[in-house]
């Protein structure tokens, strides 16, 4: 997880302005997959954002995998971050990992405050979910 939280900060520090590195998430946001109508559901629907955000989670050999859509780019792109931040690791990996760790993306300087929220909002929807699945 550590290791692709720095390649999005590396990823970030291409970008000389604020503007070029929130396009670069709706750009994110833009290639990431679209969930099925079917997972669109409230069941998968996070609480807590603005916008409408959806996360499927898949437990494969005792790993999950998180597979995400929005109905903004921006918000499918930041799901989308945190989705490749995520998956593929064990719940208990989920759960030791600091998220504190998040704070150097400096997403707070690119996205605005009701955008944050709705970012902790699908963090804490993580976590919440890794602590079901141990």
């Amino acid at each position: 997880m550590e290791e692709t939280v720095y390649n999005y900060k590396e990823d970030f520090e291409l970008f000389d302005d604020d503007m070029d590195k929130y396009e670069y998430i709706i750009d994110l946001g833009k290639k990431s997959v679209t969930l099925n109508e079917a997972d669109k559901n409230e069941t998968n629907k996070i609480k807590g954002c603005q916008s409408s955000v959806w996360f499927v989670v898949r437990k494969v050999d005792d790993k999950l995998f998180f597979d995400t859509d929005g109905d903004t780019v921006i918000v499918k792109g930041l799901a989308f971050i945190l989705a490749q931040i995520y998956s593929n690791h064990t719940p208990q990996e989920i759960l030791d990992f600091d998220r504190e760790k998040l704070k150097i993306l400096n997403l707070d300087e690119i996205i605005s405050p009701v955008r944050q929220n709705g970012f902790t909002s699908m963090l804490n929807a993580i976590y919440a979910r890794a602590k079901e699945e141990l």
